[in-house]
């Protein structure tokens, strides 16, 4: 069984504001004396973790991030008759198996609010619906053993990707078996500014010819570099050995992160897009990014091949000077002047459900 897989997707977005800063702009980075945009790893996962796509290849093996908890064992205790004094309690005890609660100030109601948000298993969820039930039958606050019983070590295949922490409760962390970096441009890239205006459909114009309202959004456009690796040992580790659901989680965290966007300002600029160019690796060897390739800012008209034929050279570089970055490579290309991957070894070129086989193929 392969130890690493390793990804390497280019994607080119139109104008965009895929990911915000605290002014509402376009996040950046500073990389090879030149500013890029930047989309964050936890834009990114949140995406991939939440797409159509990973969670219906995945339906019951999905985990929930949440500080609300707490709230949602009161609304089901009182909806089931349960005693306003018996819920508060209740909900309070259940949450607090997760993680600290936020204190209350005077006067405040209770929200049963935990400190930090927690990743929390379906088989949690499952085991907190049970003890409801069985608390709003007898009308009554949980036992000590039955709070214990709550906290798993959940097999939900979001939570074994990318881990949890339990403040608390450390014993039953997950370690990440996924680790993403943040994407940035290939090339300088600067964040401008859209002036827009929205006009009353009403005002005929026979007094007031202004718009109803003026303002301004951030927006930038490039072709993005993501690198993701993921640790198959601890995926399944994390997964209880469960090898299918491994490989199941693999292949919907594949086709998420190729397929779909970041849902930052989608309505204003529709900014959908698909990798152009996807290289994976897998292998024993160490995991190494290949965002070297572009210290020097990618310039020209072909930007896409350009940024290809770097990163093809910087994997080859690695390989001369180290040995074999990878046991074997797939390479999948949405660019149609691309013709065959410069690389040596064992290299395939392929589709992306060839791709997906090939990772399935320990």
């Amino acid at each position: 069984m392969s130890h690493f897989i390793q990804l390497h997707l280019l994607t080119s977005y139109p104008p965009a504001n895929l990911n915000r800063d605290d002014l509402g702009r376009p996040k950046t980075a500073l990389m090879g004396g030149a500013k890029r945009l930047r989309v964050s790893s936890q834009s990114l996962k949140r995406t991939w973790r939440t797409s159509n796509l990973f969670e219906e290849a995945l339906a019951g093996h999905v985990g929930t991030r949440t500080k609300r908890l707490g709230k949602e064992v009161y609304d089901q205790l009182t909806k089931q008759g349960v005693k306003e004094k018996t819920a508060i309690a209740s909900a309070e005890k259940i949450a607090g198996v997760f993680g600290k609660l936020r204190k209350v100030g005077k006067g405040e109601a209770h929200e049963f609010e935990i400190e930090q948000l927690v990743h929390v298993g379906p088989e949690e969820r499952e085991a907190v619906n049970q003890l409801i039930t069985t608390l709003a039958a007898e009308n009554r606050e949980p036992e000590d053993s039955e709070l214990k019983l709550l906290r798993h070590r959940p097999a939900a295949a979001d939570v074994a990707l990318f881990g949890r922490m339990l403040a608390a409760v450390p014993e039953y962390n997950v370690d990440a078996a996924c680790q993403v970096a943040h994407a940035i441009t290939v090339h300088a890239a600067e964040v401008e500014d859209d002036y827009f205006t929205a006009v009353d459909d009403l005002n005929m114009g026979d007094e007031d010819r202004g718009a109803a309202h003026i303002g301004e959004a951030g927006f930038g456009a490039g072709l993005f570099y993501t690198y993701l690796c993921i640790d198959r040992r601890q995926l399944v580790e994390n997964l209880n050995n469960n090898q299918e659901l491994a490989d199941k989680a693999i292949a919907a965290l594949v086709e998420a992160a190729v397929k779909t966007s970041p849902k930052g300002k989608q309505n204003s600029f529709g900014s959908r897009a698909h990798a152009s160019y996807v290289l994976a690796e897998k292998g024993n060897q160490q995991p190494r990014s290949l965002s070297m390739a572009y210290l020097r800012p990618v310039n020209g008209q072909d930007q896409s091949l350009d940024a290809i034929q770097r990163l093809e050279v910087q994997a080859q570089a690695f390989d001369n000077a180290y040995g074999d970055g990878a046991d074997s490579r797939f390479v999948v290309s949405a660019e149609p002047a691309y013709s065959a991957p410069q690389l040596s070894g064992d290299v395939t070129q392929g589709s992306l459900d060839e791709l997906l086989a090939f990772l399935r193929d320990q």
